[in-house]
């Protein structure tokens, strides 16, 4: 690569936001993988991107300068500097950044041969919190939001040979951000999931998509959405195995739509049937392995094809065994389902915020139901335009891409909101846009409980219209309740006709700490704490499903006991290697008996 090509970066060809227009399906694509030791520099001034009077520079870190010797004035060097490796977070790669929030710099470089009448596009899983993207010297864009997918059209940015390519990642937090500035999860930083290149033909399919019609398995309805606005354009859908070949063209937008006859098996925890599903256009083809099924509120009832089910839950972090970052392999995800599945897991509320996507699909495989949820956690800037925009932006990003998996059936709007009159404007908007984006699912957010004048518990929200689950998260025995014989005693009052999940419960306790029911942090207090609360909870004659909260330990900055929790939430129900809290065979077996 000549020098001169990276003299000055160029105007922002693209800028890309949470619910930008991505692949969809990109794991079924022809694709390349950046994954891999990439250079990195730490930033905490951001002196590779903005100059002293805090004017964007020219000369950045992002042009990439070969720096040959001492004969330029060039105060970085990719070359020389450390490498990490991509995904992952940097936190547990350089411990000199463990508790590092701001700017950091990634480089590689990799060879590329560019093809005639073919389009390259750069796909990102997810860059922990704010990302800009430079190849060869050129900006892309600009991307916001730490757990959606975001790409770039680089076709005309390669070159064949070498190339470079080069992200500035921040992970600080904001008030106005979603998250806001305090939550209670560790703050991982970096390229924490997928880097691929997609090879592509130059019109192609960006968005493909199939489930079974709202409340009819006969039904399957679906899209192919072009990469251009192109009409009457020929695609087709093909599920070989019920012999179903169907065609569709483009309308005026470049999108394809299907109304598909069918009689699937239906998927469900028992039999989480997939098939495989074909989509063309022209040359292309796209394959993905894809169930059908229904999910609809009947009464105070959550019925699955239409039976009567319930939800064995539990709620899980988007965090690796052994919490060394976030979920970034296959491997690291079918850790965590084959744990829940080892519980007797039908169901797992995915918290707080969109999960990989290889989460999702592992959890579709082994026939667990998911709740995705964003993250409007605690204390949002209820009544900034911005922040709404973004909090709806992260929800249609985690619709586009989840929408053609089966086991979705809740989608959350948020976690432990305070009321007021703004975030009940913010969460209107919320539900309105994911009813939009899809009406074939559920709608819920965790609510937080009441205590009426004559000690009855309760739930009392003004948006309990909106949503099809009344969820609600409550902490008996360990935030309150130190005598655990008062709390099967405990009578609800549920005030709506609505199926109820209970969205957290639990206590803690450190692996291998043991005492008796009164210890705090030992195992037995937590075993006690969930033979209580379930016998409690047993008795809501609305209740739905649970989702103790959690499955496994998780790092967190707010939880600092020395010896006992060291930066860790201990309410998993196994710690963060997957060791077995005596809780875990309390829910287990309770579970095992709900199954039966």
């Amino acid at each position: 690569m000549k020098v001169a090509f990276f003299l000055f970066a160029t105007a922002v060809a693209a800028v890309a936001n949470a619910g930008g227009d991505f692949l969809t399906a990109v794991h079924s694509r022809s694709m390349r993988s950046l994954e891999g030791k990439w250079s990195y520099i730490v930033d905490p001034q951001e002196t590779g991107f903005l100059d002293y009077r805090h004017n964007e520079t020219t000369g950045g870190y992002f042009i990439d300068i070969p720096v040959n010797g001492y004969k330029r004035l060039i105060e970085h060097d990719f070359d020389r500097s450390a490498k990490m490796q991509i995904p992952g977070a940097w936190n547990c790669q350089d411990l000199r950044t463990f508790y590092y929030e701001g700017v950091m710099w990634f480089r590689t470089k990799f060879n590329y041969q560019k093809c005639k009448g073919r389009r390259t596009r750069l796909y990102f899983g997810a860059v922990n919190y704010e990302s800009y993207v430079y190849l060869n010297g050129k900006k892309l864009g600009r991307h916001v939001g730490g757990f959606t997918p975001f790409d770039y059209d680089v076709t005309d940015v390669l070159v064949d040979g070498e190339n470079s390519l080069v992200v500035k990642a921040d992970n600080r937090r904001q008030i106005s951000a979603v998250p806001t500035d305090i939550f209670d999860w560790w703050n991982w930083g970096g390229i924490t999931r997928e880097v691929l290149l997609v090879d592509l033909p130059d019109l192609h399919m960006r968005d493909v998509y199939l489930q079974a019609a709202k409340g009819n398995l006969k039904r399957l309805r679906g899209e192919i959405s072009l990469s251009t606005a192109v009409a009457g354009e020929k695609t087709t859908i093909e599920i070989p195995e019920l012999g179903i070949k169907a065609e569709s063209v483009t309308d005026k937008t470049g999108t394809a739509r299907f109304d598909i006859g069918a009689e699937p098996q239906p998927w469900s925890p028992e039999n989480p049937k997939l098939y495989k599903v074909v989509f063309s256009h022209g040359d292309e083809r796209v394959t993905d392995e894809i169930g059908f099924r229904t999910i609809e509120v009947v009464g105070d009832e959550i019925r699955l094809n239409g039976k009567k089910i319930f939800l064995r839950g539990a709620c899980l972090h988007d965090e690796a065994e052994g919490a060394k970052g976030r979920v970034a392999t296959r491997a690291e995800a079918e850790t965590l389902i084959a744990r829940a599945k080892k519980m007797n897991c039908n169901f797992l509320r995915l918290a707080h915020y969109p999960h990989h996507e290889y989460t999702v699909r592992a959890a579709e495989k082994a026939g667990i139901m998911v709740w995705g949820e964003i993250p409007a956690y605690w204390t949002i800037s209820w009544d900034n335009p911005e922040t709404l925009a973004n909090a709806k932006a992260q929800l249609n990003a985690l619709i586009r891409r989840d929408r053609s998996r089966a086991n979705v059936i809740i989608w959350s709007v948020a976690n432990e909101t305070p009321h007021s009159d703004a975030r009940d404007r913010f969460l209107t908007e919320l539900v309105a846009t994911a009813r939009r984006a899809d009406n074939t699912r559920l709608v819920s957010f965790a609510m937080e409980t009441v205590l009426l004048e004559d000690g009855t518990r309760s739930l009392k929200d003004n948006l309990a219209s909106l949503v099809d689950v009344a969820s609600f998260n409550c902490y008996m025995g360990w935030y309150g309740f130190r005598e655990l014989d008062a709390i099967p005693k405990i009578k609800w009052a549920i005030p709506w006709k609505k199926p109820v999940i209970v969205s957290e419960f639990g206590g803690g306790a450190l692996a291998g700490l043991h005492g008796d029911e009164y210890d705090y942090f030992s195992e037995e207090r937590q075993a006690a704490i969930y033979r209580a609360n379930l016998k409690m909870y047993g008795k809501i004659k609305e209740l739905s499903g649970l989702a103790p909260w959690i499955l496994s330990d998780f790092r967190s900055p707010r939880r600092n006991r020395a010896q006992v929790q060291d930066g860790f939430n201990r309410k998993g129900l196994t710690d963060e290697n997957g060791r077995e809290k005596l809780a875990f065979q309390v829910m287990k077996s309770f579970y095992a008996e709900k199954a039966k």
